[in-house]
């Protein structure tokens, strides 16, 4: 009888010993390999706050994790799809994507190997996600709202430059940017504010598109980030010839092309909020069950170089709240 029991409690052992072990269990000793599809040049102070995070949630570089960096091209920002389908033939375990169309690659390369988008725009307009709440395939992470945060700049335009009331809104054909139209215009007259819109088309001289803000006397000008990547040597050009206060929010934009005021999503926070949707999937969640996040803290950056030389004095309940004021 004796024997009988110590054998029994043998077998027991010996099951816990073989038998199958907890998911995070069954990680301790392998590295994930997480591909990185990035629309920059090189690594940031964005892609650090994503590393620090990681660690913070016990995910160490060259312990548990490897990274396979895919960078744009200097110069050039094609090539995306063929970065995506690169990684998806190393096998990779996950990839995260900074800006909607290194997102949409890595979606369109695979249907299966999950995908976190540290930074995209509108995901649901743009096909990412099924919807916010239920993402329904492989794709989450963090999406900015371009309405909405175009909404919030005109209301922070407002405060800036009371006496205004007609808005110039430079803007190139997209889906995405009218809806940013359309979102300004609803909320314009609230603010008493009249909006015009300055659409600029393929093969139109950038230059002829902004007189019309002149001609009608709009006075200032709002800039969807797109029109700062392709002509804004021109607009900050044009903005301090005829001392025209611009606002985007393309938060570098602001200093590099005579901008008055950037307000838009703490990009730090965002990345740092993408790392715990890796550490969540890489534990054995699904991304169709991890619904999409936006983004809940705001920069507002000032430019004073700028204020001084259009004769303008910044409110101080705006210098107050800035994040970065630019002297």
């Amino acid at each position: 009888m004796r024997l009988r029991t110590i054998g029994l409690i043998s077998s027991l052992v010996l099951g816990l010993l073989t038998g199958p072990l907890p998911a995070e269990a069954q990680q301790a000793g392998k590295t994930s390999l997480i591909g990185y599809l990035s629309n920059k040049a090189g690594p940031s102070a964005r892609t650090e706050a994503f590393l620090q995070a990681l660690r913070h949630l016990g995910w160490v570089e060259g312990n548990n994790i490897a990274f396979v960096y895919r960078w744009r091209a200097a110069g050039k920002r094609g090539r995306y799809a063929a970065k995506a389908e690169e990684l998806v033939r190393l096998k990779v375990d996950l990839i995260v994507t900074e800006g909607q169309a290194t997102a949409q690659a890595a979606k369109n390369a695979t249907k299966t190997i999950p995908i976190v988008m540290a930074v995209a725009a509108d995901a649901v307009e743009h096909g990412l996600v099924a919807s916010l709440a239920r993402p329904g395939g492989n794709v989450t992470g963090m999406s900015e709202g371009f309405a909405d945060l175009h909404t919030k700049l005109l209301e922070v335009l407002h405060e800036t430059l009371p006496k205004v009331t007609r808005v110039a809104f430079l803007w190139k054909d997209s889906p995405v940017y009218a809806r940013s139209l359309r979102a300004v215009q609803a909320v314009a007259p609230a603010l008493g504010f009249t909006i015009q819109s300055l659409e600029f088309r393929p093969g139109e001289e950038i230059e002829s598109v902004l007189e019309a803000a002149l001609q009608e006397r709009a006075g200032a000008l709002m800039v969807v980030t797109g029109m700062y990547r392709s002509s804004g040597r021109q607009i900050a050009e044009f903005a301090a010839k005829n001392r025209m206060p611009a606002f985007s929010i393309s938060r570098s934009s602001v200093g590099r092309y005579f901008g008055l005021i950037g307000y838009g999503p703490h990009s730090p926070g965002m990345y740092r909020r993408a790392a715990m949707y890796v550490d969540k999937i890489l534990k054995g969640a699904k991304p169709a069950d991890l619904p999409v996040q936006r983004p809940v803290k705001f920069s507002l950056v000032v430019n004073l170089k700028t204020a001084k030389q259009l004769g303008i004095t910044i409110p101080p309940e705006v210098l107050y709240r800035a994040t970065k004021v630019i002297k």
